[in-house]
C-alpha cells in the first residue's frame, strides 16, 4: 500500500486501487496527454481534500460494510474506507460507473 501523510491523517492506496488508476490513465493518455496529466492532478487534489468533505459521501454500493464509502468523479466511482480510531483513510479502488 502507498501512503501519504497529512498533518493529522493517513491516506493509503491498496495495490487495486494502484492497478485501475495505471489502467484508467494508460486509457486517457492514448486519447490524450494533457488530460491524463490533469485528470490526475485533479484526483490527487480531490483525495488530499476528501477528509474534509468525508461527511457529504455516501456509502458505497459495492461493498456492504456501512463503513466503505465513495467518492463520485467524471463517471467513476472511488471506494474508501475510514478508520476513525487512527484517522486513516484507505483507498479500495477506482471503478468506472
Amino acid at each position: 500500500m502507498a501512503r501519504c501523510k497529512g498533518l493529522k491523517m493517513n491516506i493509503l492506496v491498496t495495490p487495486t486501487f494502484e492497478e485501475q488508476l495505471q489502467t484508467l490513465l494508460e486509457e486517457i493518455l492514448q486519447e490524450d496527454a494533457a488530460s491524463a496529466k490533469s485528470f490526475k492532478m485533479y484526483l490527487d487534489t480531490i483525495l488530499l481534500n476528501m477528509p474534509t468533505k468525508v461527511a457529504k459521501y455516501k456509502e458505497s454500493a459495492f461493498f456492504e460494510d456501512e463503513g466503505v464509502q465513495e467518492i463520485e468523479h467524471q463517471g467513476l466511482k472511488i471506494p474508501f474506507y475510514h478508520n476513525k480510531q487512527n484517522n486513516t483513510y484507505v483507498i479500495l479502488g477506482i471503478i468506472k460507473a
